[in-house]
């Protein structure tokens, strides 16, 4: 009976270290904030009925549904406004990998058009969120055949205030015809979350 227990004994530490050596093998997870602008009272960008608080909605919800393997955290999924107080104290509290906040862009010129990625000089943060706005730049080049306008740098509040990397995406040019025809399409939203959600799941 007494060697039964010390043996049983003997194994109690091989089967913890078996148990923490699984555990510390597991992938880190990566938490990411998707910010869908403006909401409520708030429209945004508006052309005829379309408004861009609807269409930053429609198209984080599309990439929420696409994801499995990251952890996405949502400023906001419905049309409700939140202050950019609100939005940077949810995103600092969970201290995600990244902030992308989805926006619509407007122009006096509408033959302005394309894609544009935002960060700001004024963080900590800003090399980091440039290399990241730099990989989703190149992954939308590669991936669709929507016009990329390039990376700009903006004092804006949520990239200012993050206290993790974050990018401003915006979508295309609400006052550019063939923008508008992309951004309110169902399919092409769905290609844009799909770009933005590949690029996410393959964040190390």
């Amino acid at each position: 009976m007494k060697k039964t227990s010390k043996a049983f004994l003997f194994l109690i530490p091989i089967f913890s270290l078996t148990f923490i050596s699984s555990k510390s093998l597991e992938p880190k997870k990566i938490n990411i904030v998707i910010d869908a602008s403006h909401g409520g009272n708030d429209y945004g960008v508006i052309s005829n009925s379309i408004t861009e608080k609807k269409i930053v909605e429609q198209v984080t919800n599309k990439i929420k549904s696409l994801n499995s393997n990251v952890v996405i955290h949502l400023t906001r999924s419905d049309d409700t406004f939140l202050s950019y107080e609100e939005r940077t104290d949810f995103i600092n509290k969970i201290k995600p990998d990244l902030v992308l906040s989805l926006h619509v862009n407007s122009s006096l010129n509408n033959k302005t058009s394309g894609l544009e990625f935002y960060v700001a000089k004024e963080t900590e943060f800003f090399e980091k969120s440039n290399e990241i706005a730099t990989r989703l730049h190149d992954k939308f080049s590669k991936d669709t055949n929507l016009k990329i306008a390039g990376i700009k740098t903006g004092p804006f509040y949520i990239l200012k205030r993050s206290d993790v990397p974050a990018v401003i995406v915006e979508l295309g040019y609400l006052t550019n015809e063939n923008d508008k025809k992309n951004l309110i399409n169902d399919k092409e939203q769905s290609k844009i979350a799909k770009s933005i959600s590949e690029f996410i799941s393959e964040m190390k």
